[in-house]
């Protein structure tokens, strides 16, 4: 009986992959393949699962930050069962320009690893939910992409390639060696506040550039400029409300991704 319990669920769980490969990938320009790799149960209790997208040739999609340009990434889990909390983990992105204007995102394919909290660690957890991306050759276009899947409890061998995308991420503060991140804020003559920011840390290689965040999706954030001085790297940006309301910038949720050539480094929060 418990073989037979399994059996079904490995069958309910590849007909919702092909069903779901199908449905996202079959129609949608740009698009050459959508995977939702199930993962494994890992030791903790949570899950790991992954999104794999492949674009055809000369399309790029956007990164949880996506630039001037792009068309920012949105998640919804409604119709999950079981899960309590999902965390998406983008990997290390790169920068391409259209149009003279800065984007950040994938060219080719990308794994998106997904971390789950389960409401019950023993049983088996339902993946249900869409995501919106935008995807950009001579155009861009959003494409609605949607996933259902059984992820079961009793699998804890761990996917390779998941397991790849979770080490291709940018490295964090500690691991980079910032010795620490300091910003100064002021009115803008028209509008909203211009951030100045001083980021000590050794250099990530080459043309370093650096992606701010304000932790409130209200929030519009212009490309920042920046520069460096030996051992500190200068970063400063605009802020505006999207309604055009005042607003306060909480500096502890102000969140830095430098991209370089050798690395990337994501940095949270900055001291006054």
């Amino acid at each position: 009986m418990t073989h037979l319990r399994s059996l079904i669920s490995t069958l309910a769980l590849a007909m919702c992959l092909l069903t779901t490969t199908f449905a996202m990938a079959g129609n949608t320009p740009g698009l050459s393949k959508v995977e939702l790799r199930p993962g494994w149960r890992m030791a903790d209790g949570t899950h790991m699962a992954a999104l794999h997208i492949v674009l055809e040739p000369g399309w790029k999609t956007y990164w949880r930050a996506p630039g001037d340009v792009g068309i920012p990434p949105q998640f919804s889990w409604d119709g999950s069962e079981n899960i309590q909390a999902v965390s998406a983990n983008w990997p290390t992105p790169v920068v391409f320009f259209e149009q003279g204007m800065r984007s950040v995102g994938y060219t080719s394919e990308v794994v998106i690893p997904l971390h789950m909290t389960a409401q019950s660690s023993g049983a088996a957890m339902h993946l249900q939910g869409a995501l919106q991306i935008g995807l950009c050759k001579d155009i861009c276009i959003p494409a609605n992409l949607a996933f259902n899947a059984v992820l079961p409890a009793d699998v804890t061998r761990p996917d390779p390639v998941i397991a790849a995308a979770m080490t291709n991420r940018p490295y964090s503060a500690r691991e980079a060696g910032v010795l620490g991140v300091t910003c100064s804020i002021e009115a803008a003559t028209d509008g909203g506040l211009v951030l100045h920011a001083k980021i000590n840390m050794p250099s990530a290689g080459g043309i370093e550039y650096v992606v701010v965040e304000a932790g409130n999706p209200r929030l519009w954030v212009a490309e920042p400029d920046s520069h460096r001085d030996g051992m500190t790297l200068h970063a400063s940006t605009r802020l505006m409300h999207v309604d055009g309301r005042s607003f306060v910038l909480d500096r502890s949720t102000l969140r830095f991704t430098v991209i370089g050539e050798s690395r990337a480094v994501d940095i949270l929060g900055c001291a006054s």
